[in-house]
C-alpha cells in the first residue's frame, strides 16, 4: 500500500481541558504591549532635515488594512509592503510620537521633501 510514511515522533500533549487561552507575555505580566510588538522587527532610525525618524518596514503579508499614505494622499491596500515612520526626537516624548506614526509607501518616504 503506497501512501506516506508514518512518522515515529510523539504527538504534543493537546492542551488540558479547562485551561483558557495561552497569553502573550504582556498579559501574563499585565504590562502594555510596547509599540515594536505590532509589528515584526524593531524600527531603524533615520536622520533627515526635518528630525530624527523611527522607521519600520512592514511586509506585505502583514499589512491587513488600508492606510493612506501621507505623501501621496493615495491608499495603501492590504498585502503592500510599506513603512510606518514616527518622530523620535518629538517635544512630548515618545508615547505622543508613537500615537502619531503614519504608513508610507516606500517610494513616498524615499522622495519627500525635507530628506
Amino acid at each position: 500500500m503506497a501512501g506516506m510514511p508514518r512518522s515515529h515522533r510523539p504527538r504534543r500533549p493537546s492542551a488540558a481541558p479547562g485551561k483558557g487561552k495561552r497569553r502573550n507575555k504582556w498579559q501574563s505580566a499585565g504590562e502594555e504591549r510596547p509599540v515594536e510588538a505590532f509589528s515584526f522587527g524593531f524600527p531603524s532610525q533615520q536622520s533627515a532635515r526635518d528630525g530624527e525618524w523611527h522607521v519600520r518596514r512592514i511586509a506585505g503579508h502583514r499589512a491587513e488594512k488600508h492606510y493612506t499614505c501621507p505623501g501621496c494622499h493615495l491608499q495603501i491596500a492590504p498585502g503592500v509592503e510599506h513603512l510606518v515612520t514616527w518622530r523620535s526626537d518629538h517635544w512630548s516624548g515618545e508615547e505622543a510620537s508613537a500615537a502619531g506614526r503614519r504608513h508610507w509607501h516606500t517610494h513616498c518616504w524615499n522622495t519627500r521633501t525635507g530628506r
